[in-house]
């Protein structure tokens, strides 16, 4: 363990807000409140701001309602014996940036504590607050939490930030050491965890209270919290080796399925990083693959910090200029896109998996943005929003890159003219169609050869396997080697820019 930089300033009073960090360990706000005050509170704020934005029925507000309850439980139990229980969680609902600057006045703090979060609105509501606490003479301290290296802490040798992946992880890799990969010793310090006043101790509202129903997170058995996050991580430890090569395959137990865990913080990204790092030396492949992986996932967090004109437009501004399909037409083939009704069976599999369950396999979301943008010929922002929507794991920085890479106007993305053939990666990757007939059932009873392009098949086939083209499964809404013509001519504007080093398999997912 790595004891952090001292701090000199000295508070009577703090109060630590959690956000996208879920967690008692290794908790850099955490750490820093426990360290610097006598007292020390800690709260969570179910946003109405954000929470207004979601469907009624959502499985991130299921996970982060549950992980909610255990942490909780966790600062009830590192709290010291004096606190009689009440050392917990003080848990609102309301608009993070005025329920927090109330907070601090009505505990009479110091300081408030948390970790960064760089994401646009982020950042504007963490401005206001901390605009509010100054006007209150309160103290506002955030730090680095969710990645190893953030902001301008990897630089190019010019001093601007990087825009290709391989000079970044190769930098990451010279700089990473104990200290970046070392955790915050919370524990040590959790005797100034304080019994929270009576008016702050009544329990967390319900989901009902927040207005939201609950969703299928319980039936599919998705484990919250850091129970969860951490059975997750030691059952993908005893596979980690085979990473590099399971991973690519959507009917194969290959991923760590962690995503939506780092995304709101019910694992340390520091534990997992130094765990892959020295599997890594010791010559894992597998390990030194899914290390790239968390690496992948710092480079788009810079991204996103330095340049956050990419959340509305291209990372590279000539692919702005690419003319994508509108009007009628253009929304009947989004929503069969949406719907899974594309007659592309890998497609149509991968959107029933997000659909029904809220992820998709790291393969299948490249497939499937492919296809969106360079088959259908929408626009890839009309992707990401649906990711956004029903990724348990969304994250802007990752979705954003993922979408910006596979329509090949962001950093370091594939070149325009790389057009995945649905067909080509559905016998590749699902070569069995273990995949395909578990989310298509109404195709389980086609022979593998015909599953992949079912409207190749002959009429025998498909009405012994009781498939019906045009009724219980659709015909192709395009023809791919067509639509691959139509999308060269579309990226016409920008096929004078120098064309990417040839492309690296990449999305979102871990």
């Amino acid at each position: 363990m790595i004891l952090r930089a001292f701090m000199k300033a000295f508070f009577d009073r703090g109060l630590v807000w959690f956000r996208r960090d879920l967690r008692a360990h290794d908790h850099a706000a955490l750490y820093h409140a426990l360290r610097q005050c006598r007292q020390v509170w800690c709260v969570f704020v179910f946003d109405q701001e954000i929470l207004d934005t979601l469907p009624r029925s959502d499985r991130r507000v299921d996970f982060i309602h549950a992980s909610v309850q255990e942490l909780d439980g966790r600062l009830r139990t590192l709290a010291p014996p004096g606190s009689d229980g009440q050392a917990g969680l003080i848990v609102l609902h309301d608009a993070a940036r005025t329920a927090i600057p109330a907070l601090a006045e009505a505990l009479g703090v110091q300081a408030v504590f948390a970790n960064h979060d760089d994401e646009p609105q982020a950042l504007m509501r963490d401005a206001e607050v901390h605009a509010a606490l100054q006007a209150r003479g309160c103290a506002w301290h955030s730090f680095k939490d969710h990645c190893i290296f953030e902001r301008d802490e990897l630089l190019t040798q010019g001093g601007t930030p990087f825009s290709v992946f391989t000079p970044y992880k190769n930098a990451w890799l010279r700089k990473v050491d104990a200290f970046y990969l070392g955790s915050y010793p919370v524990q040590r310090h959790a005797r100034a965890l304080a019994a929270r006043p009576t008016a702050y101790q009544q329990e967390a509202p319900s989901l009902q209270a927040l207005g939201f129903s609950p969703s299928n997170l319980a039936s599919l058995k998705i484990p919250t919290g850091v129970r969860g996050g951490e059975a997750l991580f030691a059952e993908f430890f005893e596979r980690m080796d085979r990473y590099h090569e399971a991973r690519e395959f959507p009917a194969v137990k290959g991923p760590s399925y962690l995503g939506v865990h780092l995304r709101f913080g019910t694992v340390s990204i520091r534990q997992l990083a130094s765990v892959a790092y020295q599997r890594m030396l010791q010559g894992d492949a597998g390990a030194s693959t899914w290390l790239s992986e968390l690496i992948w996932r710092d480079f788009y967090f810079q991204i996103l910090a330095h340049h956050p004109h990419v959340v509305r437009s291209s990372f590279k501004p000539a692919y702005d200029a690419i003319q994508w399909e509108r009007g009628p037409g253009a929304d009947a083939l989004f929503q069969a896109w949406c719907e899974g009704r594309t007659g592309y069976p890998l497609v149509d599999a991968a959107m029933a998996q997000i659909n029904q369950t809220g992820y998709m396999h790291n393969r299948l979301r490249m497939v499937v943005a492919s296809f969106l943008c360079k088959d259908l010929g929408l626009d890839w922002r009309w992707g990401e929003r649906y990711f956004a929507e029903k990724l348990n794991d969304f994250d802007l920085a990752a979705n954003n890159g993922g979408w910006q890479w596979a329509s090949s106007s962001g950093c370091d993305a594939q070149p325009y003219f790389r057009i995945f053939n649905p067909v080509l990666q559905s016998e590749k990757f699902d070569p069995e169609g273990r995949f395909i007939r578990r989310y298509l059932p109404q195709l389980a009873a086609l022979p593998t050869k015909s599953l992949h392009a079912p409207w190749k098949a002959s009429a025998m086939v498909l009405a012994t396997a009781g498939v019906q083209l045009g009724d219980n499964y659709p015909h192709p809404l395009v023809q791919h080697d067509l639509a691959r013509q139509r999308t060269l001519e579309r990226y016409a504007v920008v096929s004078s820019a120098s064309p990417a080093q040839a492309p690296r398999a990449r999305s979102g997912g871990s």
